[in-house]
């Protein structure tokens, strides 16, 4: 299985998305200038399906 953390958090910061804060459990909050909102990010993410609805709700039209 693949692991998407790491592609996510880099493609997060070049598309200007900040760290907010550590979640609950194993998530961390990012902040997203593209669409206000925040984004809870998994710290395992191995389903290419999350890792597309992350990207959808930061605004970022990217696809895994």
């Amino acid at each position: 299985m693949a692991e998407y953390e790491k592609k996510i958090r880099k493609i997060l910061n070049e598309h200007g998305c900040s760290f907010v804060r550590h979640g609950k459990g194993d998530h961390d909050i990012w902040h997203s200038p593209i669409t206000r909102i925040n984004v809870a990010v998994d710290r395992k993410i191995k389903s290419r399906h999350t890792a597309n609805a992350i990207m959808k709700q930061s605004g970022i039209n990217h696809h895994f």
